[in-house]
């Protein structure tokens, strides 16, 4: 519960404000919470007006994208795209493609960004996008005419220097593909204005596994720093089944760690003899089918229907890597209850305050999003300068340069959170971290910014 007058008053007002939009709201209110000995320490964040500037985006573009199936028939979703905060760099955020997507989801994420993006010490601002457009089912050629009616409109937003998209949820190689030919043939230029490209047109090596291995690489470092351990015989559940979920899996196995559980939105595996990862690659990214399809191949794996039902598979080391809120007050009963000693986010905000709260109180160590899965958009920022430089750096380079950044991440925070009382609150520390260097640049360019 807030104390701090001002930060009250910042968030009413933005409830009176977002009121329908809960994610966003849930957002706000944690970043709000751990900032307060923040503000209460210094007069010139609410002098300055930060906190109801920070919660206000630059811009919020929403426009409609009109594309045609392989029926003929026209079909209609809506496009979002919101611009955050520019302070210490160009807009930096991914696209999500997912029937789940409203304006809600797309502030939270791009609020979330501001901070995540502080904190890999690059020169990012904070930005977000997507559609209500649902990918799964639908034929190349869909996809292709959907992205190419979405980039029209959205080309006249971004530029290199002003906005730098990525890939989120629905949004693979593939997609960003059709997106970059088509701002290409709109704008007759030849930029990095999306990242996650392929390797043939400006991609960086190790971009796709980035993320997952970021979260292990932040895991490793908590384990190391805060309990003289590390992954090394661990036994790991992660959630989901997609790009961060695939490579966390692969990552925390080649850490000596023994991944027991994947998901999908339809349900979880479980093998007891270890994830053979490439029979998930094989079902996921070759075949795009579902995950139960794997207790077909490898014996001794069962697969349950119902995603939450997978945390309460017995482990060591939690890493949840699906969506938004998909670990709940329960769920985190459960895991403590089983003897987890460690979560680490893969996904953005998949554990919901309840959850969170109890890790922390039965100290289990909890690794938030914004730091722990970071590791995707720096090596994205590591993509547009090598991009800027038409230069190419090789796999081991920007995989020594993305572990050195998560690294630093989880310090930042920890000393952060020491420093305001809060030690061992990593949560706390990643905002803290992360708003510190955003809210002095916002005060050093002036009100009207």
């Amino acid at each position: 519960m807030l104390k701090n007058q001002y930060l009250k008053n910042v968030l009413a007002d933005v409830e009176k404000r977002s009121g329908g939009e809960k994610e966003f709201l849930q957002a706000v209110t944690e970043v709000f919470e751990s900032l307060e000995p923040v503000i209460d320490a210094d007069p010139k964040f609410e002098k300055n007006g930060v906190m109801q500037r920070i919660v206000e985006p630059e811009r919020m573009i929403v426009f409609r994208v009109s594309w045609v199936d392989d029926n003929g028939n026209v079909q209609v979703n809506r496009g979002y795209r919101v611009q955050f905060n520019s302070a210490i760099g160009p807009y930096k955020g991914g696209l999500r493609l997912h029937p789940s997507v409203n304006a809600s989801v797309i502030k939270f994420l791009g609020f979330e960004q501001i901070f995540k993006n502080s904190l890999t010490g690059l020169p990012i601002g904070g930005g977000k996008g997507g559609s209500d457009f649902d990918p799964k089912g639908k034929s190349d050629g869909e996809i292709m005419r959907f992205c190419q009616s979405f980039m029209t409109e959205l080309a006249k937003h971004i530029g290199a220097d002003v906005d730098v998209p990525a890939g989120d949820i629905g949004v693979g190689g593939r997609e960003i593909g059709y997106l970059f030919g088509q701002y290409k043939r709109l704008r007759n230029e030849y930029t990095g204005v999306l990242t996650g490209k392929g390797l043939t047109y400006g991609g960086s090596l190790a971009r796709t596994e980035a993320t997952g291995y970021g979260l292990c690489y932040y895991t490793e470092e908590m384990l190391k720093c805060m309990k003289s351990d590390s992954l090394a015989g661990k036994t790991v559940v992660v959630s989901g089944s997609g790009n961060v979920a695939i490579y966390a899996c692969q990552k925390a196995t080649t850490l000596g760690a023994k991944v027991v559980a994947m998901s999908d939105s339809n349900g979880y595996i479980y093998d007891p003899n270890g994830i053979n990862l490439a029979v998930v690659k094989q079902i996921k990214e070759v075949e795009r089918g579902r995950i139960k399809e794997y207790v077909n191949r490898v014996d001794g794996a069962t697969y349950t229907e119902g995603c939450r039902g997978i945390w309460s598979i017995k482990c060591d080391v939690a890493l949840p890597c699906a969506t938004q809120n998909e670990l709940d007050g329960d769920s985190a009963a459960l895991l403590i209850k089983n003897g987890v000693m460690a979560v680490a986010e893969g996904a953005n905000m998949p554990s919901t305050p309840e959850a969170i709260a109890a890790f922390q109180n039965a100290g289990v160590l909890f690794g938030p999003a914004k730091a722990a899965n970071a590791g995707g958009v720096a090596t994205s920022a590591l993509e547009m300068s090598q991009n800027s430089m038409r230069y190419s750096w090789t796999f081991e380079e920007v995989d020594a340069k993305l572990h050195d950044i998560m690294v630093n991440i989880f310090h930042n925070s920890y000393n952060a959170a020491e420093k305001y009382g809060m030690k061992g609150n990593l949560v706390a520390g990643a905002n803290i971290a992360g708003f510190l260097k955003v809210a002095e640049a916002m005060i050093a360019q002036g009100i009207a910014y």
